[in-house]
């Protein structure tokens, strides 16, 4: 059976991040730096 996609979805159009998942985002994004080793991008977390 198809399912019907056109239907409202039931989440709150309201709904907002907590400040310490904004904070947490932002400074994981800072600490996040990509080394390039012989042609391969290697992802470093720096804490």
């Amino acid at each position: 059976m198809a399912k019907i996609y056109s239907k409202k979805s039931v989440a709150n159009s309201n709904m907002k991040p907590k400040k310490e998942t904004i904070s947490f985002l932002l400074n994981y994004s800072k600490a996040l730096s990509y080394l390039k080793v012989s042609g391969l991008k290697v992802e470093i977390v720096a804490n």
